[in-house]
Parts: structure tokens; C-alpha cells; sequence
């Protein structure tokens, strides 16, 4: 299968990885100046490097057709700056997957593949999309729904360790941010984990930076741009987390399932069996 995947932050990296090791080729597309604070484990990195390594797979940027056909050739990921997502009437997909995260449709079409899987709020399966994968954690996170929608955003992130507003780094302004923290430090609360215009930026609370924007890129205030995390595993800053893995997993079944005759596969199955 040959699937586009809309974003390429960490969630959406997430789901890039289980797909491609379940043996898929994946194309993802991005904007010009990606904003994922998970940087050391989002593909969109290659946006501003060039390249970029999760887990042992590789991503580049590209931009032509050419460039797209030589990396699937290679084994790597191809990330283009395509907000538009242009790049979905060069190839065809068997399947796209909205990665954004909006929390709302910015023009996903249920006819823009033949299986068309959305992550989040913001869509309802059967009208935007053929199914919606909840991203909240608990109960349900990575669930596959093939009617309706995904648990409405509420504006505070999940529970980590115990802490939920907390773990965030926000702009204290709108300005130009420059991190002082690096990912994979300790940091205690208090402490200037970061400026925008030379305003600091202080850590609501003790723990590792596992997330932070890059330097130079322009904020507004209140917006995300860091992740503190009090479990202090190193380990978990240059790893795809328990959400996206849980996320990717349901975006894998969603494809499957909605695969053309997937259903009737599966119900020669239960005939076989008796």
C-alpha cells in the first residue's frame, strides 16, 4: 500500500513508523515551518535539516516527483512542504491519513483516497473521512471509529506522571523563541527554560525537557512550544511515545479494514471456519 500521511510531527511520525513497518510506503507532507516541540522524534525535523532519524528509519526532504520515487526506493520516508497537500493527485494512494491535528477539517475529503482515516476532533467518520482514531488518552486512545465523532477537545493536555497543564512550555509572548533548555535536560521548577525577546520563559514544574521548538522560530503568546515530563527517562525524549504508538496502531486497522474487499475477506473467513 501506498499511503499519504497529512503532517509529519510527532503523532503523525508515530503512525509513520507502524505503517512502514508493516511494510507500507509512506509519503508525508508538511509546512514550511513545522511547529512539533517532540522534535528528536518527528520526521518533520528534516523540514530544517534536511534529513531525519526515528527509531532507525530515515526521513528527507524532498520535492519533486523524482525526489519522492528515489527515497520509497531507498527505504526512507519523503517529507514535502505541501500544505495544500498537492502531492496526492502525482501518486495513487491507497489510502490518506489527516495527521495535522487541528482539532478541526481543513479540507479532508472522504473521496481524496480510497480509504481515508483522520486522527482526532474535528471530523466525523462517514462524512469526512471512512474512520476517526481517538487521540485522548485512556480508555479509548487509538480506538477506530467508523461512526461519528472523536472525544471533543478540552484544552488540557493528558495526565503524565500525574500532571497535565504543567508539563507544557508556553510563549510568554509573541516574539522570536530561543530555547536555553536542550531536550534531555533536568530541569527544576522556576528554572528559564527558554526567551521570547529576551523574555524568559520559566518551567511549571521539575522533571526532563522532552520537547522544545527550535530556535528562531517566530511564537505567539500562550502557544506550545515546549514539553517537560516528570518521569525523567531519557530513553522517552529520542523514543516514539505510548499515544503515538497506540495512535498508529489504529490507523493500521483503520486501513486494513477499510481496504476493498477486506470485509468480504474477512467474511470468507467465518464461512471457512464454520
Amino acid at each position: 500500500m501506498l499511503v499519504l500521511i497529512k503532517g509529519a510531527g510527532d503523532l503523525a511520525t508515530g503512525v509513520a513508523l507502524r505503517l512502514y513497518r508493516a511494510g507500507m510506503d509512506v509519503v508525508m507532507t508538511e509546512i514550511a515551518q513545522p511547529t512539533a516541540v517532540r522534535r528528536t522524534v518527528a520526521f518533520c525535523q528534516c523540514i530544517y535539516d534536511g534529513t531525519a532519524r526515528v527509531e532507525g528509519v530515515a526521513a528527507r526532504r524532498v520535492n519533486t516527483r523524482t525526489e519522492i520515487c528515489t527515497c520509497l526506493e531507498r527505504g526512507e520516508v519523503p517529507v514535502r512542504v505541501d500544505p495544500k497537500a498537492q502531492v496526492r493527485t502525482w501518486f495513487p494512494f491507497d489510502g490518506e491519513v489527516d495527521a495535522v491535528l487541528a482539532k478541526r477539517n481543513l479540507g479532508t475529503r472522504m473521496d481524496d483516497a480510497p480509504v481515508v482515516v483522520a486522527l482526532g476532533p474535528g471530523f466525523t467518520a462517514g462524512i469526512d473521512c471512512h474512520a476517526v482514531i481517538e487521540t485522548k488518552r485512556g480508555h479509548y486512545l487509538g480506538r477506530v471509529i467508523t461512526r461519528g465523532s472523536a472525544i471533543p477537545n478540552t484544552g488540557v493536555p493528558g495526565d503524565v506522571g500525574g500532571y497535565t497543564s504543567e508539563r507544557l512550555i508556553r510563549a510568554c509572548r509573541d516574539g522570536v523563541f530561543e530555547p536555553v533548555a536542550s531536550i534531555g535536560d533536568t530541569v527544576a521548577q522556576g528554572d528559564v527554560v527558554a526567551r521570547v525577546d529576551g523574555e524568559p520563559v520559566y518551567a511549571q514544574m521539575s522533571g526532563m525537557v522532552r520537547g522544545m521548538l527550535p530556535g528562531g522560530l517566530r511564537v505567539r503568546a500562550g502557544m506550545k512550544a515546549g514539553d517537560i515530563d516528570p518521569r525523567c527517562s531519557y530513553g522517552h525524549c529520542f523514543t516514539v511515545s505510548d499515544k503515538a504508538r497506540a495512535v498508529g496502531g489504529g490507523v493500521l486497522e483503520a486501513l486494513l479494514a477499510f481496504q476493498p474487499g477486506a470485509r468480504g475477506k474477512r467474511e470468507g473467513e467465518r464461512s471457512w471456519n464454520g
